[in-house]
């Protein structure tokens, strides 16, 4: 814990705290019911899916959250968020330093990030805790249709 926030392994409670953060943050997305998306992390590495607590006003608030995820290559993360009213206080960072740390202990060599084109400020987000920019183009298919 650190300047009152906590930092822990999502638990089901979340769920309703988890998916405001992230729409109020702006990560989802029509074609993704992010209830589904919990649901699939909590059935694989749970353990890698954080939240971090605003323990500092007597009552815990879920104030951000990330998931990680390992594939015996390399580790992603995934729905990043801070609360909106306290983005800039470290929260990201936290979460993003407890995130490698796990990897990093399951000897996952390198971590990578999608970010959508044209947001520049998570880029730089990105690029001031270190991480590199690729110029690689991204493909999908999507197997299952959540809408």
């Amino acid at each position: 814990m650190a300047d009152g926030f906590g930092i822990r392994a999502f638990e089901r409670r979340d769920t309703d705290a988890v998916v405001a953060l992230w729409e109020d943050a702006g990560l989802t997305r029509p074609w993704n019911d992010p209830r589904a998306d919990i649901e699939r992390k909590l059935a694989v590495q749970p353990e890698l899916f954080l939240v971090a607590e605003d323990l500092s006003r007597g009552a815990e608030r879920i104030v951000g959250s990330v998931m990680a995820g390992y594939d015996g290559h390399r580790g992603w993360l995934y729905y990043l968020a801070s609360a909106s009213d306290l983005r800039g206080t470290g929260i990201g960072r936290a979460l993003v330093t407890e995130a490698e740390r796990l990897l990093l202990a399951m000897g996952c060599p390198k971590v990578q990030l999608m970010v959508r084109a044209g947001n520049e400020r998570v880029l730089g987000f990105y690029d001031a805790l270190g991480y590199e920019r690729f110029e690689v183009g991204n493909t999908g298919k999507r197997l299952i249709h959540d809408v």
